[in-house]
């Protein structure tokens, strides 16, 4: 049960707000009152980060791509390179995280490394990284494929990925720069080291031009749900985001990482798993319903019927809106990313909707768990989740920015903190100190 308002407890939970464009529904952007037309602006984002701090948020979040879809001209994409978006914010922000997408597929691990450690340098200790393998043959097409190599080829990849990403960082010790006028050492060398990496998939001489962060290393995250990504965030995830559409889903996976964790012999560690999370809160459960009503009644279906052909690889241009969906093939024979996948898969098989009522599942947020209500029922049903073993936290996905993260930290955050299970103030001053997690010790360079 939900502790009480004064309940005090050890455990506390981490929120990140996952940003992207004028929200999460797929078309609430439309309303006359969304923030649209700011999704190209830098202070818009600012302003969002800056909110999501006053409710000492663990961190922002955003997500990436390296294509754009024409087809699908309703939605409103992410204008902005990530991390030449969150160098800016790190400058207008003063203790949340700042997390972006990497892609193992593209970037090479020495570009990242630099990229990362340097923004690392720029926020003082705040900055975290999502490592994704890709998703779509058109990303692939804008860097010289013709198309994205296979699933387990891709996880290989991001396996020496990560590995040389981590040696790059430790290239430099703590104790690299002297900076003694009087000897006229700036640089200790000795302390710097080559990490001569040669594999199968990259070959890196090293070190890195960018001193050992004051992180040590920035926070990796891991988001995959297929077999090959939970064995990857087993090896290497410090913080994982999931897909979980309901309580049990959540308790399911939970348990399985931590399974894996184990068996990868990283058991006992902390790993803090934050399923996706949308929220409609208001005064009451109705007026709250009226908020998600009032962004669904924009919702293009033949739009929504695209994106939902994307997430399952079927066609569901000729299906009757009001005729059930039938189950989908085992998530094997889907070569798309998975996660989405079986997250539709587990709607359908839980709900048995028509296809309109699966269109409005999906609408915000993609068919990660949704919750409407009063502050406190949102609350209560936050505090669920966590007090289970479900997750550690949430990546907060609102539906419509900045209005319903407005909502979310002015009405649910005092909750939670008087109930003791969120913090009220930034005790520390990285994204390691947010999440718990301790600072990688200074390995000898090599």
């Amino acid at each position: 049960m939900p502790a009480t308002d004064g309940a005090t407890s050890t455990r506390q939970m981490h929120i990140n707000a996952f940003l992207f464009g004028a929200g999460h529904h797929t078309m609430g952007w439309r309303h006359p009152d969304s923030s649209a037309d700011r999704v190209g602006e830098i202070a818009y984002f600012e302003e969002l980060a800056q909110l999501a701090e006053s409710g000492c948020l663990d961190a922002v979040f955003f997500a990436d791509g390296h294509s754009i879809n024409r087809k699908y001209s309703a939605g409103v994409p992410w204008l902005l390179e990530p991390i030449t978006a969150l160098s800016a914010i790190a400058r207008a922000t003063k203790h949340i995280g700042l997390v972006t997408t990497v892609s193992s597929s593209f970037y090479t691990p020495f570009h990242a490394a630099r990229m990362l450690a340097s923004l690392d340098h720029i926020s003082g200790g705040r900055v975290g990284a999502n490592i994704v393998t890709s998703m779509f043959d058109a990303e692939a097409q804008n860097h010289g494929f013709a198309a994205l190599p296979k699933h387990a080829e891709r996880y290989e990849r991001a396996d020496e990925f990560v590995r040389v990403l981590q040696r790059l960082w430790d290239s430099w010790t703590d104790q690299a720069l002297p900076r003694d006028r009087e000897l006229g050492t700036f640089i200790d060398p000795e302390q710097i080291r080559p990490i001569n990496h040669t594999g199968k998939y990259f070959s890196v001489a090293g070190p890195l031009n960018v001193p050992r962060s004051p992180q040590g290393q920035p926070v990796l995250f891991q988001a995959g749900s297929s077999e090959a990504g939970r064995d990857f965030a087993a090896q290497f995830a410090e913080a994982i985001y999931s897909v979980s559409w309901d309580k049990d889903s959540a308790i399911e996976f939970a348990t399985d990482m931590r399974t894996r964790l184990a068996a990868a012999g990283r058991g006992g560690t902390i790993v803090p798993i934050l399923p996706g999370l949308v929220t409609y809160v208001a005064a009451t459960r109705e007026q709250a319903m009226e908020k998600k009503r009032a962004l669904d009644a924009y919702l293009d279906i033949e739009a929504a019927i695209a994106q939902l052909n994307i997430f399952t690889g079927m066609d569901y241009s000729g299906h009757g809106l009001d005729a059930p969906v039938a189950p989908l093939p085992p998530a094997e024979t889907f070569t798309g990313p998975q996660g989405r996948y079986l997250t539709v898969q587990r709607i359908i098989a839980t709900m048995q909707p028509t296809l309109r009522e699966l269109l409005g599942f999906l609408a915000a947020g993609g068919g990660h768990a949704t919750m409407i209500g009063s502050a406190n029922e949102v609350a209560d049903k936050i505090q669920c989740w966590f007090d289970s073993g479900a997750c550690d936290g949430f990546n907060l996905m609102c539906p419509a920015y900045p209005e319903s993260l407005r909502d979310f930290v002015e009405l649910v955050v005092p909750i939670l903190q008087k109930r003791g299970i969120f913090r009220s103030s930034y005790q520390g001053s990285t994204l390691r100190d947010n999440l718990g997690l301790a600072r990688p010790g200074p390995r000898s360079a090599r």
